[in-house]
């Protein structure tokens, strides 16, 4: 019998962190604070741009967080005709803006941005809801063209979980380096992870 494929199965939404900053090679939480690539950010982008290339893209609507260091990684790999959507921007970590977690676990052991309390920054219900936005906002164009969101590392990662249907703290699965692609898509119409964490192999990307 032959199987029949849904016309979402051809459907990929695309993942692409930026590329390293000077806080990202230092683990330091990077939200507001609008910092450029570094040279070797710059770098990881142009070869992101490559593995963009390899996909074939259908004509892509590609979407950046307002930040310099997206919208810089996405012009770097080739990515053209972008549009800023707000909704992208990384996890607000209020009073926890440029800290490590090592940092941060000197008075608050144990903390991780899935688990933890941000005070003055976002709750993991709000970043949640942020990412249920975002795809609700671009699920619908899927059967006729590819779609390319250039973000951060946590939303990026908490997008792969809604995408998923998993609880939001569920990203904490989902480790993504710096400069790397993940592609979502559909299988049988379920939500599917169809690739997660593309570096090239001479990437050297940092977590």
């Amino acid at each position: 019998m032959m199987e029949v494929m849904s016309a979402r199965d051809d459907a990929r939404l695309v993942l692409l962190r930026h590329g390293e900053t000077t806080w990202s090679s230092q683990r330091r939480h990077t939200g507001r604070t609008d910092l450029p690539l570094t040279e070797r950010g710059e770098e990881q982008a142009r070869a992101a741009g490559g593995l963009l290339g390899e996909l074939k893209l259908r004509d892509p609507l590609v979407l950046t967080s307002p930040r310099q260091r997206a919208v810089r990684t996405a012009a770097l790999a080739g990515l053209t005709d972008t549009v800023v959507d707000d909704d992208l921007a990384e996890w607000d970590y209020g009073d926890y803006e440029g800290l490590t977690s090592v940092e941060i676990r000197e008075h608050d052991p144990g903390w991780t941005i899935w688990t933890g309390v941000v005070p003055g920054g976002e709750t993991a219900a709000q970043v949640g809801a942020r990412a249920d936005r975002v795809l609700a906002s671009v699920e619908a164009a899927l059967p006729d063209r590819d779609i390319v969101l250039v973000g951060h590392g946590h939303f990026s990662r908490a997008l792969i979980a809604r995408w998923a249907e998993l609880d939001i703290r569920e990203g904490r699965r989902f480790a993504m380096s710096t400069a790397a692609i993940t592609v979502l898509g559909y299988e049988h119409d379920d939500r599917t992870i169809l690739a997660h964490n593309l570096v090239p192999a001479n990437h050297g990307a940092a977590l």
